[in-house]
């Protein structure tokens, strides 16, 4: 399976956080599952950092040495991806987040969020 990871699984599953589920945990621990991250999620974390609304105890340039050691694959913002956003029923009003999906639908990718407003969206999610 192509996994997409919302940005509070990646931060969840890196800081071996419980509010993971045990479904999620295992779908990214399974070598045979592509583990994908946009560089939304990655953009999304450092603003917040930036903003003084979030953290790492080691610093954010450990927490992407991990995202890459790990060998989580990095899915930069295509036109394609752009293109598929524009189009993107206005559901959800969080930038990363419809950027995600719009992602998800124009690379067939299945997300795993625990994010409910993602979910009416008419992709594949996984929890």
């Amino acid at each position: 399976m192509d996994l997409l990871l919302d940005t509070h699984t990646l931060i969840w599953f890196l800081n071996g956080d419980e509010q993971i589920s045990d479904k999620a945990k295992a779908l990214i621990e399974d070598s045979q599952n592509s583990k994908i991250v946009s560089i939304a999620s990655i953009w999304e974390i450092a603003i917040k950092i930036s903003l003084d609304k979030f953290r790492f105890a080691q610093g954010f340039k450990y927490f992407l040495d991990m995202v890459a050691d790990i060998g989580f694959e990095i899915l930069p913002i295509t036109v394609e991806h752009a293109l598929e956003l524009s189009t993107l029923e206005f559901i959800h009003r969080d930038p990363f987040d419809r950027l995600l999906i719009a992602q998800s639908i124009s690379d067939n990718l299945i997300i795993v969020t625990k994010n409910d407003t993602i979910k009416r969206y008419n992709i594949k999610t996984i929890w």
